[in-house]
């Protein structure tokens, strides 16, 4: 993944679909863990989507998504045009058709908060993208490096034959418990 990313779309509803799918494109290449790629989707449409519904474009017509790594940091951030409440946590109650969008955000992230300047007020949201140990598709990153151990401590594991294979105790297959069908 770059060091950080911007990206500027339509104040739209498909816009949520277009940003997620390329951060969570971004990560995965990165190597981050899926769970993390996960929750920074969710958060970055939670985000978008408060954006869109409640708030104005920027100047342009437009919404900003941005995100930045910082080492094992990921900081995620929309930009609009800003309206007229503050955004805040709302109390998300079972019956409410909405309000849970910033408790979501704020339970899988570290921190999120607002900003406000040059006529754009930014909703960030930061949270911990360790990079996992295997890269894409599971190979190992480049970085990490495999241990093999010496056969000679595990005497079991040798092909010579032993005591064991006379007897025809090893590599007996053990009586099944399976039903015929």
């Amino acid at each position: 993944m770059r060091a950080s990313s911007v990206v500027l779309l339509p104040h739209a509803p498909s816009s949520v679909a277009v940003a997620r799918k390329r951060l969570s494109s971004e990560l995965v290449d990165s190597g981050v863990y899926e769970t993390i790629v996960d929750d920074a989707s969710v958060i970055v449409s939670e985000l978008l989507s408060n954006a869109l519904r409640h708030a104005r474009p920027l100047p342009s017509g437009q919404v900003r998504v941005c995100w930045l790594r910082r080492g094992d940091l990921l900081e995620l951030e929309v930009s609009d045009g800003g309206a007229q409440t503050e955004p805040r946590r709302g109390p998300g109650t079972l019956s409410s058709l909405g309000g849970r969008g910033l408790g979501i955000v704020e339970a899988l992230s570290e921190g999120w908060g607002v900003r406000h300047e040059d006529g754009a007020t930014t909703v960030w949201a930061v949270l911990r993208a360790p990079r996992s140990p295997t890269g894409k598709n599971g190979r190992v990153a480049p970085a990490t490096h495999a241990v093999v151990p010496d056969l000679a401590d595990f005497p079991d594991l040798t092909d010579e034959p032993g005591d064991d294979l006379r007897d025809g105790t090893r590599n007996r297959t053990a009586p099944s418990r399976a039903y015929p069908a």
